[in-house]
């Protein structure tokens, strides 16, 4: 069904965005690079970050996206892959390494309303207080809050 949707929006340019957990990638992979567009991963593949950036899983997502032009990241939710919680600190090596490494192939979002949160509200001012911790330049914070999402979106 997926690769028949690829089909239909391919034409106009779109994209298709696409929700894995980190464990699933290998799997996954195969049928997200056969599609005829831009696939945009939500939330960096969802890494455990309990395993820290040098762990397979993720290295297998970085390689992913270093391997194929038409793979985009969202570095969005550090609230649902935190163990530590507000400000949510420890999500930071994941999402700085995505958005320095691939710096005009990434975007920024909440996932405002928050739906199915269990535990803590998020406070939406702490994750825009975030942004500076992992593009770390005007430049990142540029190509990641304006420049990537203008292509995307409405660069056709």
């Amino acid at each position: 069904m997926l690769q028949r949707i690829g089909a239909k929006v391919a034409p106009f340019g779109w994209h298709i965005v696409v929700y894995f957990e980190a464990p699933d990638l290998a799997e996954l992979k195969p049928l997200f690079s056969s599609l005829p567009t831009k696939v945009v991963v939500d939330h960096m593949g969802r890494p455990d970050v309990k395993l820290g950036t040098d762990h397979p899983q993720w290295r297998a997502f970085v390689d992913w996206m270093a391997e194929d032009e038409d793979v985009w990241s969202k570095v969005s939710c550090p609230e649902r892959l935190s163990v530590a919680g507000p400000p949510y600190d420890d999500v930071v090596p994941f999402q700085r390494e995505i958005v320095e490494t691939f710096p005009d192939r990434v975007l920024w979002g909440t996932d405002w309303p928050h739906p199915n949160l269990k535990g803590h509200m998020v406070d939406d001012g702490v994750l825009v207080d975030q942004i500076p911790k992992f593009a770390v330049t005007e430049e990142l914070r540029q190509k990641l809050l304006v420049d990537n999402p203008m292509r995307l979106y409405w660069d056709r």
